[in-house]
């Protein structure tokens, strides 16, 4: 069994900055793609960025040069670190990574249980 465990959601003022993580755990023998993604009420979930196992980054136009994506393979971890924060990027963020359990075993899709991020004055 995969599991997906975020940390470092909370509420912060405008201009803050905010660490969001996200380990996974579990019987896993490869992960591809991790990412980040969001959904603020009444909207649909979109994507924030993306990292391949490469290290090839994808930001949304909104988060550019705002938010950095990172990994530690190591710790099976992503990483989101979110400053110059807006109202608008208030919203729960969901950690997803691209998982194989096994060597033959298919590429399946895990997320996380989502974490809360609240920025207001």
């Amino acid at each position: 069994q995969v599991q997906l465990v975020e940390s470092g959601g909370g509420l912060v003022q405008p201009g803050g900055s905010l660490r969001l993580s996200c380990a996974a755990s579990g019987s896993i023998f490869s992960i591809t793609t991790m990412g980040w993604y969001r959904q603020a009420p009444g909207k649909r979930r979109e994507l924030v960025a993306t990292i391949t196992n490469s290290g090839v980054t994808n930001y949304a136009d909104s988060v550019k040069g705002r938010f950095t994506i990172s990994r530690d393979d190591a710790k099976r971890t992503v990483y989101l670190q979110m400053n110059s924060l807006k109202p608008e990027d208030t919203a729960v963020y969901y950690c997803n990574m691209g998982i194989k359990r096994g060597g033959l075993s298919p590429l399946d899709d895990y997320w996380g249980q989502g974490t809360q991020v609240t920025v207001s004055s």
